[in-house]
């Protein structure tokens, strides 16, 4: 996830003039070309554990072990697991993504109206064009907040006050897609506890009052897609990801030193974690580097959910986790999300390395 700035003098009507003309073309701007090192194939598919949550839910204590230590396997390596009978209903899945779809194929125009602007972190946005220069990712993107906390409509408004009174359908699905799926997060959160050997309800009393960057990714067909891709690689600087793609695919991860393909399911929700909460605990658990790619003749539609803590929220190990590390050194300093989501909205674009960075960063005025 990209959230930092830049000096972009990139245009909206280039953009647009190049999307609407990019099936016709043969080739892509050099803005949108990656490093050859970038670009290495992925060969196999990541053979991440596939959870059932259904024995969770229900209150089985012996299946919600069993997912625990699944989710701790995966965690332990790369922080990449899928989760299936997980609660959010396949319908409200399809009609997310079917308003999404349906955003995408609007008119540049009517997308334009919720244009997101420099400093902002809501809104339309084509390729990052309004913070990168080079380097761009071939998709167009929705973004907007939903705090665990506030106001039943807030995504409503979001939609109606960017867009017009005509996305308030838009907005009542994501708005419930959205709710469904702050209950899966905060489910995720208990089961992370358990696996971590501290108290059940840690993480999810921690993020309760926390809030979640969502974002619609569509990937439009591309030219020449040996050559640029959908995102680049980047750890999350967030703590949790929920996604949901389509039965297209490619999110890839890189895993043992080579680039993996994370097959799609749609009866699942792809979990990774992000680099806050790898620090919250003290790098035992890993966020790890991934990227989406981008096809020839195919469109892709992802909807990602980033859990995050409340802005003032202290980042550092719980004590019982702490204690039972002790002879490990603390990693990371003790720091705020809003001191992290500053660093990566202003001064830092995310990458493999986001977080170590932030370190140096952040005890060269804290030490």
């Amino acid at each position: 996830m990209d959230l930092s700035a830049s000096n972009s003098t990139h245009s909206f009507s280039n953009m647009e003039d190049f999307f609407s003309i990019s099936a016709k073309t043969t080739s892509i701007p050099k803005e949108y070309i990656w490093p050859k090192k970038d670009l290495v194939l992925a060969d196999q598919e990541l053979q991440e554990p596939v959870v059932d949550l259904q024995g969770f839910l229900r209150g089985d204590w012996e299946a919600t072990r069993h997912a625990a230590r699944l989710v701790r396997a995966a965690c332990l390596k790369h922080g990449f697991f899928q989760v299936i009978n997980h609660g959010v209903d396949s319908h409200l899945i399809r009609m997310a993504h079917h308003q999404a779809k349906a955003f995408f194929k609007l008119p540049f125009s009517e997308k334009r109206k919720g244009q997101q602007q420099l400093g902002s972190k809501w809104g339309f946005s084509v390729a990052h064009a309004h913070r990168f220069s080079t380097k761009l990712p071939w998709k167009e993107m929705l973004t907007f907040g939903f705090p665990h906390e506030g106001s039943n409509a807030v995504v409503v408004d979001f939609f109606e006050s960017f867009f017009g009174e005509g996305f308030e359908e838009t907005g009542l699905v994501f708005q419930r897609y959205c709710e469904a799926v702050k209950k899966l997060s905060l489910a995720i959160m208990e089961i992370l506890g358990i696996s971590l050997g501290i108290d059940q309800y840690y993480f999810r009393e921690y993020f309760e009052d926390g809030n979640a960057i969502v974002r619609a990714n569509f990937y439009p067909t591309c030219p020449e897609p040996g050559l640029t891709l959908g995102i680049g690689p980047h750890s999350d600087p967030t703590s949790v990801t929920i996604l949901h793609q389509d039965e297209v695919g490619g999110l890839e991860v890189f895993v043992d030193n080579k680039w993996r393909s994370i097959r799609p399911r749609h009866d699942a929700f792809v979990i990774n974690l992000g680099d806050t909460f790898m620090a919250l605990t003290n790098g035992m658990y890993k966020s790890c580097l991934h990227r989406a790619v981008v096809k020839k003749h195919q469109e892709r539609i992802s909807l990602t959910y980033f859990l995050c803590p409340r802005e003032d929220k202290m980042i550092k190990p719980p004590q019982d986790l702490i204690s039972s590390i002790e002879d490990e050194p603390r990693k990371y300093p003790d720091f705020t999300w809003f001191d992290f989501l500053r660093y990566t909205s202003e001064h830092y674009r995310a990458d493999e390395t986001t977080l170590q960075n932030f370190t140096k960063w952040f005890t060269s005025f804290n030490p």
